[in-house]
């Protein structure tokens, strides 16, 4: 618990709502966008390096938490520094690129569109955990498996695109 004190303090509804913004927006976009995703994701043609459907909404939910925290964290060391950032707007852009993924990619079938939004939004998460580490090195840190995840899903994109042209 000791690293979601931020200066020693902890502000429990700020925190629960910096989470909750990313689990309960990621989920309600799973629900508006991805219904049948896990068996439209099985219809695809695949890679080898895909892993199985179920375990996409366990690595969001992980992710979102956790991205979650990192925002709350940068929020306020820079309510309490009073820096002039563009970490959070940029934490917002990359939600919201994050949140249109699965429409281009589920809703709509736009995997190549799908593909350069998500090369965008890694760009946007990128500079969003630079940002971050700038005014709060946990927050950086715990930006680092987001970068990861999406890094290997635009791989997992962009075969996903060849193999279903």
């Amino acid at each position: 618990m000791e690293f979601l004190k931020v200066d020693g303090r902890l502000n429990k509804k700020r925190l629960a709502l910096s989470i909750l913004v990313p689990v309960v927006g990621g989920s309600v976009t799973g629900w508006l966008a991805n219904r049948n995703a896990q068996s439209k994701y099985k219809k695809l043609k695949q890679p080898s390096f895909a892993p199985p459907a179920p375990i996409f909404p366990i690595v969001w939910t992980s992710l979102y938490t956790i991205m979650g925290i990192a925002k709350y964290r940068a929020a306020e060391k820079v309510k309490h520094t009073k820096e002039n950032t563009p970490a959070i707007p940029l934490y917002e852009l990359q939600l919201g690129l994050n949140f249109l993924w699965s429409f281009l990619f589920f809703r709509w079938g736009l995997r190549g569109t799908a593909l350069m939004e998500m090369t965008a939004m890694l760009a946007a998460i990128a500079l969003t955990a630079y940002e971050f580490q700038k005014v709060d090195n946990t927050a950086g840190a715990l930006m680092v498996p987001y970068i990861g995840w999406v890094a290997f899903a635009l791989g997992l994109n962009y075969a996903i695109w060849k193999l279903n042209k």
